[in-house]
């Protein structure tokens, strides 16, 4: 198996241990389950917006330990403050370091759109993203056949969450729906963890009009963020590159500053 089978296959044992531990039923009990979410489509299509999707990602698969010292607090809110459009914080365990905690914990403190970055294979994830305060889901288009995408989305839809849906070839286009807002291109493959920054651009003419587009994985340059508005991308999934320094949030203010 692949690396992104792996995932899938752990995620499915995962999610039978938390349906009996958590039914749905508690999950619709929490107080951000009722919150209004904020509109991440509205963030990306505000004149003048950095575009950026900072994410909070401890450690990786392909790279293993990124960066394991600093509070998610801490790297949030200054991602918030240095001018980032939204967040990204990863919630799995097992390969990404991460936990549902990591957005609970800050939820109160942030104003911006938050994505529940997972590897989301089922309705419970849905409203466990609901529920722990996300405000839009990730998608993944190989881990999921076009129905199940509709599915899931149309679910995301009724509890007022946006839809990020990513794709890595064109075989995936026919995953694309009315149900999802964002349509984002990983330039790192899932199954090779092999990086090709091309990739975004190729597929950029034939993502729906009707589309947000973002581009995600493999940017490290303010030249390539304009490159990608060239071909008219509004948004840039940015994590590695920040969480590498020190200072993620000092780092994005500078490649903000870069941007002019």
């Amino acid at each position: 198996m692949n690396i992104l089978d792996t995932i899938v296959l752990k995620k499915a044992m995962e999610l039978r241990e938390a349906k009996q531990l958590v039914p749905e039923n508690m999950l619709m009990k929490s107080p951000s389950y009722q919150r209004s979410c904020y509109s991440i489509s509205h963030a990306l299509n505000q004149p003048n917006t950095s575009g950026i999707i900072a994410e909070h990602k401890r450690k990786s698969p392909s790279k293993g330990v990124i960066n394991d010292q600093l509070e998610v607090s801490f790297v949030v809110n200054a991602y918030q403050q240095a001018g980032a459009s939204a967040l990204s914080i990863l919630t799995d365990a097992s390969f990404f370091g991460g936990s549902n905690h990591e957005i609970t914990s800050v939820r109160s403190q942030i104003t911006i759109p938050i994505l529940r970055k997972d590897f989301i294979i089922d309705e419970y994830q849905v409203h466990e993203a609901k529920s722990i305060g996300a405000d839009f889901i990730l998608l993944i288009a190989a881990c999921l056949s076009p129905s199940r995408v509709r599915q899931l989305a149309t679910l995301a839809n009724e509890l007022g969450m946006e839809v990020l849906l990513e794709l890595h070839d064109e075989e995936e286009l026919n995953h694309v729906c009315d149900e999802v807002q964002l349509v984002g291109i990983n330039n790192r493959s899932l199954k090779t963890f092999e990086v090709n920054i091309d990739r975004s651009l190729k597929m950029a003419e034939q993502l729906p009009s009707s589309k947000i587009k973002v581009a995600e994985s493999g940017i490290d340059q303010p030249s390539q963020i304009k490159l990608f508005r060239a071909h008219g991308y509004k948004g840039f999934l940015i994590g590695e590159y920040f969480m590498k320094q020190s200072d993620p949030g000092a780092s994005l203010q500078h490649f903000i500053n870069q941007l002019g």
